[in-house]
């Protein structure tokens, strides 16, 4: 893993991780009842219109954040295996896709599923 990779990914798990106590550290709509009978705004840290404004921004530029540091490593990893591609490096090939592509033609198939069965069988 490169360099930047990790630095990506060690800046997506610190982004997620402030989201989510962020998001619980946010009061949800249904707190600003109880606020109207005069019990709520005297426990607001940022006063009497309370906190929503700021942690909403801050929870907005989190989450685009997020995504653009997770866009940022899909993307190095695309390069990164088009960089395999181009060195030669083998990829998995699907011997079943082979076998499918001609469906008139299945004696290659049941070859192959008789040297399975003969592989099994020890030889006396």
């Amino acid at each position: 893993m490169s360099t930047l990779e990790t630095v990506l990914l060690s800046l997506l798990v610190i982004d997620a991780l402030a989201l989510i106590a962020l998001v619980l550290i946010q009061q949800g709509k249904g707190a600003d009842v109880g606020a109207a009978f005069g019990s709520g705004s005297s426990n607001t840290v940022f006063g009497s219109s309370g906190g929503a404004t700021a942690m909403t921004r801050l929870t907005t530029w989190l989450s685009i954040g997020f995504f653009a540091i997770a866009f940022s490593l899909a993307y190095t990893a695309k390069e990164r295996s088009e960089q395999a591609i181009q060195l030669g490096i083998p990829q998995g090939v699907d011997q079943t896709i082979d076998a499918a592509s001609d469906e008139n033609d299945l004696s290659s198939v049941k070859d192959l599923g008789d040297r399975q069965q003969n592989e099994d069988i020890p030889e006396i």
